[in-house]
């Protein structure tokens, strides 16, 4: 099994940012609901702690405090461009270093939590907005490597 032991303090740091960065591109994706969303993610790595034992990388990210790039954006493209291709490093790193199940529970762990995220806030009568569910499709494109 895989450790945070595996990973250096900067590829850690990159690991455990996917899944905040992926429910932050959800949060941002469109307008209203921050409250209810960010509670969401933080729901998810909840959920996540209850899961304990099943795998210790991921019993490890969920154990951190989510941390997010706070690296200051310029425009929402740049938000955008700069989460996808953190999630895509992230994901290339824990492919590198961690077996085939871990890589698999990395990218569902990331797109819960993107989907908890898109899930919490009703907008227009909509459950999903059109906006957080092209996002959502792109973290999807990121954690499998394909996509912008």
């Amino acid at each position: 099994m895989t450790t945070k032991a595996a990973f250096s303090p900067e590829e850690w740091t990159v690991v455990i940012e996917g899944p905040t960065s992926a429910g932050m591109l959800v949060l941002t994706a469109s307008r209203g609901g921050t409250f209810r969303e960010t509670f969401a993610m933080s729901k998810a790595y909840v959920e996540a702690r209850s899961h304990h034992g099943q795998s210790e990388l991921l019993d490890a990210i969920a154990s951190t405090r989510p941390k997010t790039d706070h690296t200051r954006a310029h425009s929402p493209e740049e938000m955008r461009t700069h989460g996808l291709a953190l999630i895509r490093n992230a994901v290339g790193l824990v492919a590198a270093k961690a077996t085939p199940a871990e890589l698999d529970d990395y990218r569902s762990f990331v797109l819960t939590v993107a989907n908890k995220v898109a899930d919490a806030h009703r907008e227009h009568g909509q459950d999903v907005s059109p906006a957080e569910t092209a996002i959502v499709e792109q973290i999807t494109g990121a954690l499998h490597g394909t996509g912008s």
